[in-house]
């Protein structure tokens, strides 16, 4: 039986991809980080590690004898009082893990990026796999970091690391205990603190439909390449439509112009810094990434790894009812 590591193991996509081993009858071997809420492998046969992933040493330790690494682990917040950890998890984790894979001598690394590390093309159509970064004015720690820790991660491919690269766009699902960036646009839209349309629009995957995405990206990617795992780019305006469809509740109907969206946003984001000390509703870097059409292309994962597309209506039906099952709404 083959062996997979998994860091992020505990977290939103991170569980997925275990679920998906499991299913495929792989021995997972879950990386938990100190402290981590660990609910979403509650009830799974894998073993489990508990380890920094910046710490080379455990992190050799932890790969010893594993056929395949997925590295997951990262920080995914668009605001923090501090935003030194992030950097520290996604940059130096990465460096620190990725050395500890070719020390272990593994023979397949998929490294998780993000569609934020790509660009976005100057004529409008989506995205894919080679369109060069260009969003320093509105990138914000997090975008920035995975920006670089993906240049990384190709370094070490270059330098001979069986590694390959999926960049996943917003996921949506059950199990998004934290929750991340993207379950709080559900959930503010659940709690009517998104009263009003604007603009932009995203690129979205059912977290499932990534969780596999990563397990064929191992079997199937090429070395040194990147893969957008994501299958539905949707208006903000729609999704918020779909939202409240699925949810049962009225839609709103006042759309907001997007220079008003952006000072409320940056009013918010001066409060949780200087006042509240606790994540605002949205940031300013944050609402001018999201008001681009930031829509990207999966041809190259749907030819190559056979990326799965689960409707996106679906999604948000089991993200609302896990969220509903928990406590959240």
């Amino acid at each position: 039986m083959k062996t997979a590591v998994v860091t992020g193991a505990a977290g939103f996509i991170g569980s997925a991809v275990v679920r998906e081993l499991i299913r495929r009858d792989v021995r997972v071997r879950a990386v938990i980080e100190p402290g981590a809420n660990v609910q979403n492998l509650d009830g799974l046969a894998i073993d489990r590690v508990t380890a920094d992933v910046r710490d080379h040493e455990a992190m050799v330790r932890a790969l010893n004898s594993a056929d395949t690494l997925y590295h997951l682990a990262a920080i995914y917040r668009v605001w923090l009082e501090d935003p030194t950890p992030l950097w520290s998890v996604n940059i130096d984790g990465t460096v620190a893990t990725l050395l500890a894979a070719q020390k272990a001598g593994v023979k397949r690394v998929v490294y998780t990026s993000s569609i934020s590390a790509l660009g976005m093309r100057a004529d409008g159509q989506p995205s894919d796999e080679t369109t060069p970064f260009n969003l320093w004015p509105i990138a914000n720690d997090y975008i920035q970091s995975k920006f670089v820790s993906d240049n990384i991660a190709l370094d070490f491919a270059r330098a001979g690391l069986p590694l390959v690269v999926v960049l996943p766009g917003f996921p949506f699902g059950p199990r998004d205990t934290a929750p991340t960036p993207t379950g709080g646009i559900v959930l503010s839209i659940l709690k009517g603190e998104i009263f009003a349309l604007s603009a932009g629009g995203f690129s979205a995957i059912d977290v499932d439909d990534c969780g596999t995405g990563h397990v064929l990206a191992a079997e199937k990617g090429r070395v040194g390449e990147r893969y957008i795992l994501s299958n539905h780019n949707v208006s903000f305006a729609d999704f918020t439509r779909l939202v409240c469809r699925v949810a049962g509740k009225k839609a709103p109907r006042v759309t907001i112009p997007p220079a008003v969206v952006r000072g409320a946003s940056a009013g918010f984001e001066w409060w949780s810094d200087h006042v509240s000390k606790k994540p605002p509703i949205a940031t300013y870097k944050s609402t001018q990434y999201m008001q681009q059409q930031v829509f990207f292309s999966n041809t190259k994962a749907q030819q190559e790894l056979g990326l799965p597309c689960t409707p996106l209506e679906a999604s948000i039906q089991r993200a609302i009812a896990w969220f509903k099952e928990n406590g959240r709404v």
